[in-house]
């Protein structure tokens, strides 16, 4: 059985992200999604909270499961027995970000990383833009998956967007 891990902050996931595991799960026999700290960013929500709705985004989508990355990744996937890191592209500025980490990760298990292009359609969609047009009061629902934007406005201490339907 291969497994294969698709990680990051999912500082909140999105309909992107769900994308990604979608497409990797077309590839390995088993996907794990591994909801990790970004020592780079200040999360808006607790890593708990992340795999809370991780968790319910991807429920019922056979061979996916969610876990929390308490550490490095590498070891993570050796834990796992994962052959691979699955991680999503919207563009040459994703591949520019994601090529060191994942020349590091080859060089320190052996873990190879496998590039899945998202969906042309979802390229715009980024946490960290998402997490940016809630704050200023616009609807995010059609960006994450349901439930999702009425967290990210409670974490923001706001109310629900108008016309948002998204909790």
């Amino acid at each position: 059985m291969t497994i294969a891990v698709c990680p990051g902050s999912f500082d909140p996931v999105t309909l992107g992200h769900l994308d990604v595991v979608r497409r990797a799960r077309a590839l390995f026999d088993e996907v794990v999604v591994g909801v990790a700290h970004n020592s780079a960013k200040q999360a808006l929500l607790p890593a708990e909270q992340r795999l809370a709705l991780a968790r319910t985004a991807l429920a019922g989508l056979d061979g996916v499961r969610v876990e929390l990355v308490g550490g490095l990744l590498t070891d993570f996937c050796r834990d796992l027995g994962a052959v691979a890191v699955v991680k999503g592209l919207r563009g040459g500025a994703d591949f520019d970000h994601e090529l060191p980490m994942a020349l590091m990760n080859r060089h320190q298990t052996g873990v190879e990383t496998v590039f899945v292009v998202g969906d042309p359609a979802l390229g715009h969609i980024a946490s960290s833009l998402v997490k940016d047009v809630a704050r200023h009061g616009g609807s995010i629902a059609d960006l994450v998956p349901d439930g999702v934007e009425a967290v990210v406005r409670a974490a923001l201490g706001q109310v629900p967007a108008p016309g948002g339907s998204n909790g």
